[in-house]
């Protein structure tokens, strides 16, 4: 059933279009991602399906009767309530009804009249079918697991006025998912939300029952909660069925499609101009008569557009020099901060070329252990020892080394005074920033346009280890995509911090764990990750020092004595796979020979013929015999 629907909405702040013509249909069950370019006006297209705002032109349709939520991002609680309170609150109404019932209960064993009874008998009934469709047995439990599901079970009896901006949001959050309206209008929920949480809501939302439209920039849980997507692009809006990867797939397909269709058209345009050109120039009655009879046919022609995309940042990573075979050594870190301690017992090992992603609870230390590593904070204790000839950089997810004061073109050029201004503007050309854009102060720029400023002199630097704090922050879609591009291109070790799953999944050869008590490593991406710990064997593969056994093990195979044993067993592997090829061709050659009549009709040649297919047979024989052997000690090898 649909349930809402628009039809070519505009919408302009002042000479700024931004939404030019939308429209889309949501119905009952689907969960629709909102996704565009920052500024391209999902926040704005929100407020207008809530009424916050109004449509310059265009139509909303609601389903009559539909209760619609919307993420506040502004709602304040009442002084003095708990968090606790303030999710109870969603329930007033059925402990109303709650109170009801019991009254109604006292007021039945009181009555002695038959009639007096079987009235408040009839209300009885009708109070509790209410109470029971507005959950009232449930409530409590309700809350609980949203509280436990938000991250706030040790925070419930917490004043709700003292939490923080992101704690009062995931609050809001939470007292929206309890009044389950039957439109839920989601502007970035993932935001403050820990690992935890956001699978927690991942799965609520997968099973709500009504409908669902969000804006996100998390990719793995549009991925993982969406059953469609609406794009905004240019102030115009397309459809798409799937989630984030499968509209990825469709986008490319149509915007192809649409490409093609335009240069057929454009050339099929110009041939016909080209004959119009020639029949002109035969200056001829019939000619002219043919020329304007296809001038009329192209006049009548609906042209196409050009397909257009937003533009994209493009750029890459590149380094000076190699880096030596150790890349880092964290042995037996700890911090803490007067009587708290943040994390101890750290310890990581990565080597050249590692891709490690550090994850864990909010509050753990993650970007206390980036700055610790560089020498930023000073740890209780530890060791940290870098790879020869690493060169470090860093990306800051708070910009705090970029200057406020400077231009855009300065903050840049400061760090490289040897590259001319035309260097400098091509290089902030790759990250978007054309004409007067360049000569713009950074205190002016958004989180985002802060970021692109920070990757333009990471880029600049040319090191070959990045430290990377948070790197997909502020960057909508298109520009992670980008980022990921340049990163899985980088010839060099990375070491980030992230709770982009879409981007560790994509990037990460290495998942850390932080933990109060120390780093638990695990190979492989996200999902990897995932499918080991529901398996129960993070815990009891996990050793000391941070590392798993397979790990350890990875670590000795990949040893240089190791792996040029390694590498000799799987070539000898690839030369019994080609000897054993040319062995059944040269088989199949004797067999074909000993079938032509030329050959078996003269009994010498038949016996030359049989004797090579006999000698070809055994060579066969051999060949697998030394396959096998090869494969079986490259088995062995890898089995260690």
């Amino acid at each position: 059933m649909i349930v809402l629907s628009a039809q070519h909405l505009s919408k302009a702040f002042g000479v700024n279009q931004v939404l030019r013509d939308v429209s889309f249909v949501l119905q009952t069950g689907q969960r629709m991602g909102l996704v565009g370019v920052n500024g391209s006006g999902k926040s704005t297209l929100l407020r207008l399906l809530t009424g916050e705002l109004q449509a310059d032109s265009g139509s909303i349709s609601l389903q009559k009767g539909m209760r619609v939520g919307y993420l506040a991002q502004s709602w304040r609680p009442q002084a003095g309530s708990t968090v606790l309170d303030e999710l109870e609150k969603v329930f007033e109404p059925v402990h109303k009804m709650e109170e009801k019932l019991r009254s109604l209960e006292k007021e039945m064993a009181d009555a002695g009249d038959s009639d007096v009874l079987e009235r408040l008998g009839n209300e009885y009934a009708r109070v509790l079918h209410q109470f029971e469709e507005s959950d009232g047995y449930a409530s409590h439990s309700l809350v609980q697991g949203v509280l436990s599901g938000l991250g706030f079970l040790n925070q419930q009896h917490q004043e709700a006025a003292k939490l923080s901006g992101g704690e009062l949001t995931r609050l809001s959050l939470g007292r929206l998912l309890l009044q389950k309206p039957d439109i839920l209008l989601l502007d970035e929920p993932t935001n403050h939300l820990d690992l935890d949480a956001l699978k927690w809501l991942e799965e609520y939302l997968s099973a709500y029952a009504g409908a669902v439209m969000l804006v996100s920039h998390d990719r793995y849980f549009l991925d993982h909660v969406c059953t469609d997507m609406v794009e905004l692009l240019m102030g115009e809006s397309e459809q798409y069925k799937g989630n984030y990867t499968r509209y990825m797939e469709q986008r490319v397909e149509r915007f192809e499609s649409r490409q093609r269709a335009y240069d057929q058209q454009q050339k099929e345009i110009a041939r016909q101009e080209a004959i119009i050109e020639r029949f002109r120039s035969f200056n001829r009655e019939k000619s002219i008569r043919a020329a304007e009879s296809r001038v009329k046919k192209l006049d009548k022609l609906e042209r196409l557009n050009r397909p257009m995309e937003e533009k994209q940042i493009h750029f890459r990573f590149s380094v000076k020099r190699r880096l030596g075979d150790d890349a880092l050594k964290v042995k037996d870190m700890k911090k803490s901060f007067g009587t708290h301690v943040l994390f101890d017992n750290a310890s990581l090992f990565l080597e050249s070329g590692d891709r490690a992603v550090l994850i864990g609870a909010n509050g753990i230390g993650k970007t206390t252990f980036l700055e610790c590593i560089l020498g930023r904070q000073q740890p209780d204790k530890g060791l940290v020892d870098f790879g020869a000839n690493a060169d470090i950089g860093y990306y800051d997810q708070k910009q705090q080394r970029l200057h406020d004061s400077k231009s855009v073109i300065n903050e840049v050029w400061d760090d490289f005074p040897r590259m001319n201004q035309t260097e400098v503007r091509n290089a902030l050309g790759l990250f978007l920033f054309s004409g007067d854009d360049v000569f713009g102060q950074v205190s002016t720029l958004s989180g985002g346009e802060k970021a692109r400023v920070a990757l333009t002199k990471l880029m600049l630097r040319k090191d070959n280890f990045l430290i990377l704090d948070e790197p997909t922050n502020h960057l909508d879609a298109d520009s992670r995509e980008m980022l990921e591009e340049a990163l899985d291109d980088f010839d060099g070790t990375i070491l980030a911090v992230s709770h982009d799953r879409y981007f560790i999944n994509r990037l990460a050869n290495k998942v850390v764990v932080m933990e109060r008590d120390g780093l638990t490593v695990y190979e492989g991406n996200y999902d990897a990750y995932l499918a080991q710990k529901e398996r129960g064997l993070l815990g009891e593969d996990s050793l000391s020092g941070g590392m798993t056994r397979t790990e350890m093990a990875r670590q000795r195979r990949k040893s240089r004595e190791e792996q040029n044993l390694y590498n000799s067993l799987k070539n000898a592997v690839l030369e019994a796979e080609k000897i054993v090829t040319q062995a059944e061709e040269e088989k199949l050659l004797r067999e074909q020979a000993m079938a032509d009549p030329s050959v078996y009709t003269n009994p010498i040649l038949a016996a030359e013929a049989a004797k090579a297919y006999q000698t070809a047979r055994q060579d066969t024989e051999k060949a697998y015999a030394a396959w096998e052997n090869a494969e079986q000690a490259l088995s062995e090898f890898e089995g260690d």
